[in-house]
This record gives structure tokens, sequence and C-alpha cells, in this order.
């Protein structure tokens, strides 16, 4: 027998109705409604022939819609000769089956559609047994609707011949083996990935968190210069990608963007991805990329948070970076979430507005702070140059006179690296601490 997934169904190409069933309380109007969802299919490259919103208290049990709104589904899609239906909601198995027999199309709910998109992004081994996973554990509770076409497979001998098994039932087997196997090389990336990660420690690490679109990637070249991808498309980036980012001020630290977050992300597929975002785990620095201009900026905060909570991250050493601002044309918008979010830094990623405030912002985090030291040393002590070259910034050199060979240098670095400076042939004077002497001029202790 062959694979047991079912043959995958391609949704590009495809004429669609977009319907979905929303809480009044939770929604604001029937044209933001299905706002990602457009996004969605959009990126999955469905064509949208029409759209149908029904505003309830709960789905309806059976088939999500009401009775009347899905006769009016019945019609819309006959009208259009529309070939499949996507709903916004996450449909159970049997409210799947149920609207497949009165509709007489495919039905793909947004897990569905989410998952299309991540197969077709895949590009490394890792992310395509990522997807790989993430299908098999949502269809598995699928198969019935799947497979209710096929007949039992004979099955004993003699006189024990029973009636056999299902069809399904073979296939469940089959795809909890895989599943088994998956989970195993997948558990191995992700041992190799925590070494990789925790091997890092001579640098500190940034990880770029976000809601898919918010413009991580942009972000990044504009940071790294890396060559990576950027696209107007949902979740164009699925890898993790970490390059070296040298923070004005401070010095050298990596910077790995990370695959971004969706409203009702499946579950499955966060699990899958787990290794993926080990990055952000480690992080010893979130920066949370924020769509400033999005209508539902406040709601895909708090989706972001959710999702991280979700892995286990910390996130209590986050700052939120308000992009976009160049497309942003009422500034009340962000005023507002300022005001809610008071550690916050408005940038474009697009035209560099604001990257200099976001450097200084990200070099204090990373740092706790500056200090400047004097330090004395040999004049032949190359290998102390070196290192404050790459983590301190000089601000005066003194030679004493010619037979002495021994060098006074003053410089600015964080503070957590001046214990670092253990050279035998060093002496380390402390002269200024820029955090006391903030602290001292706001009156704090």
């Amino acid at each position: 027998m062959g694979d047991p997934k079912r043959e995958e169904l391609k949704v590009a190409n495809q004429k669609a109705v977009l319907t979905g069933v929303f809480n009044p309380g939770n929604c604001s109007s029937k044209d933001d409604a299905l706002n990602e969802l457009r996004g969605l299919v959009a990126t999955a490259g469905v064509e949208v022939v029409a759209e149908i919103v029904q505003f309830r208290e709960t789905p309806h049990p059976a088939h999500c819609l009401g009775t009347g709104k899905l006769d009016e589904l019945k019609l819309l899609v006959t009208a259009t000769d529309a070939e499949l239906v996507v709903f916004d909601n996450n449909l159970t198995p049997s409210q799947g089956r149920t609207l497949e027999q009165e509709i007489n199309k495919p039905i793909v709910d947004r897990s569905e559609v989410i998952l299309d998109i991540f197969a077709t992004h895949a590009q490394t081994h890792e992310a395509m047994l990522q997807v790989e996973l993430a299908q098999l554990m949502y269809f598995r509770t699928r198969l019935k609707r799947m497979w209710t076409h096929l007949e039992r497979i004979a099955g004993g001998i003699g006189a024990g011949r029973g009636p056999g098994e299902k069809q399904l039932e073979t296939d469940r087997r089959l795809i909890d083996r895989r599943i088994s196997e998956l989970k195993r090389r997948l558990a191995s990336v992700e041992q190799r990935r925590e070494r990789t990660v925790s091997s890092r420690r001579e640098h500190p690490t940034v990880s770029l968190v976000g809601y898919t679109n918010a413009g991580k990637s942009t972000l990044m070249r504009r940071l790294t210069g890396a060559d990576v991808l950027v696209q107007d498309k949902l979740f164009a980036t699925l890898d993790t990608r970490t390059r070296r980012w040298a923070v004005p001020g401070y010095g050298e630290a990596l910077l790995s963007d990370t695959v971004g977050f969706v409203r009702n992300l499946p579950h499955h597929l966060v699990a899958s991805f787990r290794s993926t975002l080990e990055e952000a785990r480690h992080a010893d620095l979130l920066l949370h990329i924020v769509d400033a201009g999005h209508p539902e900026a406040e709601q895909q905060i708090r989706t972001c948070y959710e999702v991280l909570d979700e892995i286990g991250v910390d996130c209590t050493n986050v700052l939120l970076v308000l992009n976009k601002v160049d497309q942003v044309l009422d500034q009340s918008f962000i005023a507002v979430l300022r005001r809610h979010y008071e550690d916050t830094v408005t940038i474009s990623a697009a035209t560099g507005a604001g990257i200099d405030r976001l450097n200084d912002v990200v070099a204090e985090r990373l740092s706790g702070g500056f200090v400047t030291v004097e330090i004395e040393t040999g004049t032949g002590n190359g290998r102390l140059f070196a290192w404050l070259t790459q983590h301190a910034e000089e601000l005066d050199r003194t030679y004493a006179d010619a037979t002495a060979r021994r060098v006074f240098i003053t410089c600015r670095l964080p503070r957590r690296f001046v214990t670092s400076i253990n050279d035998p042939d060093a002496t380390v004077i402390v002269v200024a601490d820029e955090t006391c002497d903030k602290l001292a001029s706001s009156g704090g202790a």
C-alpha cells in the first residue's frame, strides 16, 4: 500500500469561497473578520471568488455555520462555481465530514491552509521533517473522513477468517510508526541545535520574533547586511538564520531570525518547530517586531506572547520594536501602542529610520550599562588590543616614555566585560560608571 497520508489537496489556483464563524465580541466588523485568512490564501495561491461571515457566540457543533448560513453558503458555491470552501475556523473531523457531505466540495480549514503554506515553503531537510510531522499529527484524527470510500481488507485464514480490518486502521498504524520515526529524528536535530546554541556563549545572542510579515527579515538585512529572503508573503521564512551583528557602541552579537507566528497557529506545527525556535529560547534578548500600522497590532502582540509561552520562552527580556512607521498614516496608532507598552522603539527597517536608536537600546540592554575604564599594559600586548577592538570603544591612547614601553588606554565597554580583562600584563581602573550616573541624575539609589 502507498503513503498513508491523504493525497494532498492542492489549493493553489483553486477558486474558493472564504467563510468563518466569529464571536461578535472578538471581531470589529465583517470586513476585518477575514483579513488574516485573505493573506493566508493569497500566500497559498488561492483565488477568492466570494466571502461569507457569520457572527454567533459559538460555532454550530455539527457544521460550524448555522443552518441558515449553511444554506446560503451552498447557493454561493453554486453561483460562483467555487472549487473549494476555506474556513477561518479549525474544524473538528466530524464538522469537516458533515460539511463535505452537505456542500459536495472539498472543505479546507485554517490549519490545513497553514500546513499547505509551510509544506510549499519548506526548503531544508529539517523544515520538511517538521512539516511532515505536523501534517501527519493533524490528519491522523481525520482518517475516517479521508478513507470512507475504501472497502474492508479481507483477513484471516480457514475457519477463523473474519471480515478483516478497515483500511483506516492499517493506515493509522503506518502513520503512528512514521510519526514515531519523525519524532526521533527531530529529537536528534533538537539536541544538535541545543549544543550549537549553547556553544555560542562567546557572543550574546539576540532573536527576532513576531507576527509573520512584520518585517523581521528586512530588519535582519538592515542590521547585518545578510543576503536573506525578503518577501511580502506570510511565512516566507521557516528556517532560523543566524548572522553576526556588529552593534555600534557594544561589539559583536549573534542575530537570529525565526519563523513568524499567526493567530491560532496549529498546535502540532508549534510542537514540530520547537527545534527551529531553539534560538529564541536561549537568546539573551528578544526583539519583538510588530507591524505598527496593522489594524490588529495589539492582537498580534498578544498572539506572539502566547506562542512564546507555549514553547517555554522566557519573555522577561523583550524589547518591543514598532516597525513600518513610514507606512503609518495615523500616528495615533503608534501613540496608543507606546502607552500600552512602555518599553518600545519605533523604526522603519525599510528606510532605516530609528535604527540608530535601536542600536543604542540593544547595546544598553546587552551590556547592563557601560563603564569607562583606564587600562595600563605593555605596547606589545597584541592579544589584548585585538580583544578591545572587538568589545570596546577606544576613547584615548597615551604612550609612556620609549624605555618603559607602556601604554595607557581609556575605553568605554559593557560592564559585563570588565571582569573578562584578566590579562596578567594589564591593570584596569574603572573611572566612570554610566548606569550609576544615570541613577544619580534621576534621583535613584
